[in-house]
């Protein structure tokens, strides 16, 4: 008769060792067997192509995210975001001319008012504007509330205001905007959201009526006091396109800190209206 394996009761035995004969030796460095002698051997699961999920259970998590894409994709059909920054804003890509077109149609915006852009850095309203101000000025009002009138330079989207020499532009002081300016292959066209002649909005909700048109909608939060008129006032617009002079074209949230810098600091001369 046969005895049982050492160190294993009846309530745990995993099988008996042979009747006769001596048990075969295993090789040195050989793992014991994962299943119990007289049953079958389990089969050895099936390794999944590089980049594929297995042909059963859940896909693998990724190691890794995705890395946001430097060239965003193009659009078609031309639709728009909204992403927070000083006062909310639709944008669509300004050297699309479709896009262009289709943020006239979305807010029913007169064609004859011309549409702001937005960078992601100061250093590129050199490239698309033709800059008649010490560099210091620029960067004493940008990043901020702020968008200042230029001459147009070449390089701009020619369907871009084209019954105009002039070009606003924006520096959002929000890192999720100009982040997202920096991903575009140019300067982003913006307005803001809402429908021409109502009240600028604060909040996504407050522009709701415009969600179904929108191919994607960013919450940033509230953009300032809701209960503030002086919320809604929009970024200052400032023109600066001729040498020595200033104008002001907007008042919006920043007029005093920005007319004392251009007066004070730089002694530009405040054209009259």
């Amino acid at each position: 008769t046969g005895t049982a394996a050492p160190g294993r009761g009846p309530a745990g035995e995993a099988g008996a060792a042979p009747a006769a004969g001596r048990p075969r030796a295993r090789p040195a460095g050989c793992p014991a067997r994962p299943h119990a002698p007289g049953t079958a051997r389990p089969a050895a699961p099936r390794r999944a192509a590089p980049g594929h999920a297995p042909a059963s259970g859940p896909a693998p998590f990724p190691q890794r995210p995705r890395p946001f894409s430097a060239t965003p994709p193009p659009l078609d059909p031309p639709r728009f975001r909204h992403a927070p920054a000083s006062d909310p804003a639709p944008f669509s890509h300004a050297p699309d001319p479709r896009a262009v077109r289709r943020i006239y149609s979305l807010k029913g915006r007169n064609g004859a008012k011309p549409l702001a852009v937005c960078l992601g850095d100061v250093e590129l309203v050199h490239r698309y504007c033709h800059v008649n101000v010490p560099d210091a000025l620029l960067r004493d009002l940008l990043p901020g509330p702020v968008t200042l009138v230029l001459r147009r330079s070449e390089e701009l989207n020619k369907d871009l205001n084209p019954f105009t020499s002039l070009v606003g532009v924006r520096v959002p002081n929000h890192p999720f905007v100009r982040e997202l300016a920096r991903a575009c292959s140019g300067p982003l066209a913006l307005t803001s959201a809402n429908v021409s002649s109502q009240a600028s909005t604060l909040t996504v909700s407050e522009f709701q009526d415009l969600w179904p048109q929108l191919s994607l909608v960013i919450d940033g939060g509230p953009i300032g006091d809701v209960q503030s008129p002086e919320c809604r006032l929009g970024s200052t617009v400032v023109d600066l396109s001729v040498s020595g002079r200033f104008g002001i074209i907007r008042p919006g949230c920043a007029l005093d800190s920005t007319v004392e810098i251009l007066r004070q600091k730089y002694g530009l001369i405040l054209e009259s209206s």
